[in-house]
């Protein structure tokens, strides 16, 4: 039995090739306006969630929409996932505010995301 449980999946990413035009239908999609908003990054909070769009797959070169899940220990998080058959893809990192990301690949290839505010 696993000895840390999630908080949920609150943050999906997606790339986008045009950053305008997606914050448009993701705007229309969601009924509010961005709360971050810069050339680099776009991001919603709606609901209990953080949807945020990557021009160009952002500095992570995503190809497709990463779901994060929110966790109390990251580094525990990973011990398990890594016990458990998963591959550390990228290991935390501080992306600002204190929160740190990392990600993982389970056995059939998929990329997990997983978060830890401070």
């Amino acid at each position: 039995m696993p000895s840390s449980s999630t908080q949920g999946m609150k943050t999906v990413l997606h790339p986008v090739s045009d950053l305008a035009q997606a914050k448009a239908v993701y705007t229309a999609l969601l009924g509010v306006a961005p709360q971050t908003d810069g050339p680099h990054y776009v991001g919603f909070d709606v609901a209990g969630q953080h949807v945020g769009l990557l021009p160009g797959g952002g500095p992570q070169g995503l190809t497709s929409s990463l779901a994060y899940w929110h966790v109390a220990d990251i580094e525990a998080k990973l011990a398990e996932l890594t016990a458990a058959g998963a591959t550390v893809k990228e290991s935390p990192r501080d992306v600002g505010g204190g929160r740190l990301v990392a990600t993982v690949i389970d056995p059939d290839g998929n990329l997990l995301g997983l978060v830890q505010d401070s």
